[in-house]
């Protein structure tokens, strides 16, 4: 059996500039099938290779796979927007070879099954939460048809009478050390590249789950809605030494010299990143990384700061949001302002360079606050100001709250605007227009300031942190474009 694990022709967020990465998702799936003995698998990174649709369909085609595999595990492929382009691909391989086995997974299928497979009938196959077991259930099944798909675990499936049929609930793998590294050998790893200017480049992800539940984060749609809470917060992470082996393949088979956690909280395991650092030093592995974590786990970790900039971390990202401690609490954020605040200080003492991302859009979000939250950020004063729109995903609460409010109709949205940087939905008090309007103008405004600008580039930062700064602010006329909404449409220009 051949399984191919597709990645169509993507774009990226307009504020990364030219920015792409290895399909983790895909990497990690195709080195469990291929440890099992399960099937001959492939990759193909049309985005990568810079192949249009045309291309695509033609590789297909002379590859004849038995099953393609679309999904992803972050956001920061391009938001929700990238189930279009899933979509749209398993579509065009579907008419071209109807015999092929058409299967979706992870972020956002997870959590909005139901209506993928009901819009999409091309869809034979969604994987609900984690994708491995029930992969590995399902190819066997496919060979020996031993029992029904509707007995699978975390399987939606159709019936002959193409009735939706969803499968019990899938318990989460409890040790992800147990997984084989990743299969970077499928990709073009040359070919990767971060913020236009960070290259070789890849993008990591060494843990599921997070402490926290925001109401607004897109981890919402990554588990099973049944169980959505207890699959969420169930952190599992990698330990220091096995990240490191990865590293050091990263480095010496494919030259990698930047790399981004993707981790919503890389640093929930304090002693996994003591036992990290030290032994990436320890190794003498050279590559420079990028983290995110919460603003509580930052400051219980001042003391490691040195420590972790020693072994490679230049740049670190911690959530503002919002412009109060009551906001913050309503969103399940579990952090407070002071403790941001502080996490900025003590990142920029220990010439570490910060991203500070900022959420506008929320249900009781007015003028005035949107003001207020950049008025709040200013203070904060992130070197890098990442604005993004609310845009609700499956499971969420806030996608609840939009449906119920009559926001949007989940079965004709425009998946192609939903990417955390076009307004997509209006507040209790504004209309979409005046959202994306209010976005554009806390870009300009965060970024007009010269003062900030000649601090970042007169630091002793690292050049990878103000090549960034430079790449953010040569894409804000782009992300300013997104903002842009025909009155009364909803739709952007």
């Amino acid at each position: 059996m051949k399984v191919l694990f597709l990645t169509p022709p993507l774009k990226a967020w307009d504020s990364h500039g030219n920015h792409k990465a290895c399909n983790q998702m895909h990497a990690q799936l195709g080195a469990y099938f291929r440890t099992k003995g399960l099937a001959e698998v492939a990759a193909l990174d049309c985005r990568a290779l810079e192949m249009d649709w045309q291309a695509m369909l033609k590789w297909v085609k002379e590859y004849k796979p038995d099953i393609v595999f679309v999904g992803e595990l972050l956001h920061s492929t391009c938001g929700a927007a990238v189930i279009w382009y899933f979509n749209e691909g398993l579509r065009l391989i579907k008419e071209a070879l109807p015999k092929t086995i058409a299967v979706a997974g992870g972020l956002w299928y997870s959590g909005d099954y139901e209506r993928q497979m009901r819009l999409n009938p091309w869809i034979d196959y969604i994987m609900i939460g984690e994708a491995e077991l029930t992969m590995e259930d399902l190819i066997i099944n496919l060979k020996d048809k031993k029992k029904s798909d509707r007995d699978i675990p975390g399987l939606v499936s159709r019936q002959d009478n193409d009735t939706i049929v969803i499968g019990p609930h899938r318990d989460l793998i409890p040790d992800l050390n147990v997984l084989p590294m990743p299969a970077y050998d499928l990709f073009p790893m040359d070919k990767y590249v971060g913020h236009t200017y960070w290259k070789p480049f890849a993008e990591l992800m060494t843990s599921r789950g997070c402490p926290g539940k925001c109401h607004f984060c897109y981890e919402w749609a990554l588990y099973d809605s049944r169980t959505a809470i207890q699959d969420f917060t169930s952190w599992r992470g990698l330990k220091g030494k096995r990240i490191v082996d990865e590293l050091d393949i990263l480095e010496k088979q494919y030259g990698i010299t930047t790399i981004v956690f993707q981790d919503d909280a890389f640093n929930t395991d304090t002693k996994a990143m003591i036992e990290f650092c030290e032994e990436k030093l320890k190794r003498g592995n050279k590559i420079d990384w990028v983290c995110l974590g919460r603003a509580d786990q930052w400051i219980s970790q001042h003391d490691i700061l040195p420590l972790m900039k020693k072994a490679g971390l230049f740049l670190a990202l911690t959530g503002v949001e919002v412009e109060d401690d009551m906001t913050l609490a309503k969103q399940g954020k579990g952090v407070t302002i002071d403790q941001i605040k502080k996490t900025v200080r003590i990142l920029r003492e220990n010439n570490i360079g910060s991203v500070g991302t900022v959420l506008i859009g929320l249900k009781e979000d007015t003028e005035a606050k949107i003001k207020q939250r950049l008025h709040i950020a200013d203070e904060i004063d992130p070197d890098i100001f990442a604005l993004d729109y609310l845009t609700p995903v499956p499971n969420s609460p806030d996608w609840r709250y939009g449906i119920k409010k009559g926001w949007f109709d989940p079965d004709k949205i425009n998946l192609k605007d939903w990417d955390f940087q076009h307004p997509v939905v209006p507040t209790d008090h504004l209309t979409i227009e005046e959202v994306g309007r209010l976005g554009a103008w806390c870009m300009r405004e965060y970024y007009s300031k010269p003062e900030r600008i000649h601090r970042i580039f007169t630091s002793d930062y690292d050049q990878k942190v103000k090549l960034c700064v430079k790449d953010f602010m040569s894409n804000i006329a782009k992300w300013e474009a997104n903002s842009r909404v025909t009155a009364g449409t909803g739709s952007t220009r």
